[in-house]
């Protein structure tokens, strides 16, 4: 089964309120086929613990201000700022310190899984004023 409408609208805004506070390689997996716990994982990083905070907190108010609020099940690894887990169920979002996306290489793991398409709305909005 692949990612449901629900977890693509869930990580899609997830993704972009990451991208608002400046998080950095964010991708969106979709593990539908290969877990049966959820249907995608978003992956962000941030350079520094307060940014990953930042990141996390902005993706919490982002989806609860959905038309169709979202609570997180499970908030894990907060206190230390490297590595926050957020369980949606639906998506399972992971804000990484870049050095714990590199050492964990999340990415990597799932690489054969197919990735669901972000764009930042940010960069369309410049590329789109730099056009005119």
């Amino acid at each position: 089964m692949t990612v449901s409408d629900r977890a693509r609208e869930l990580a899609l805004a997830a993704a972009q309120a990451a991208a608002d506070k400046k998080a950095q390689d964010v991708v969106i997996i979709d593990v539908g086929d290969q877990l049966v716990i959820t249907d995608a994982f978003l992956l962000a990083s941030a350079p520094n613990e307060r940014q990953v905070i930042a990141i996390v907190d902005a993706i919490e108010e982002s989806l609860l201000n959905l038309p169709e609020k979202a609570k997180p099940v499970r908030r894990e690894g907060e206190r230390s700022g490297r590595w926050v887990l957020l369980d949606y169920v639906d998506v399972v979002i992971h804000v990484q310190h870049t050095e714990e996306r590199e050492f964990y290489a999340l990415d990597r793991l799932w690489k054969d899984c197919p990735t669901i398409p972000f764009v930042d709305r940010d960069l369309v909005d410049a590329e789109a004023g730099a056009g005119e």
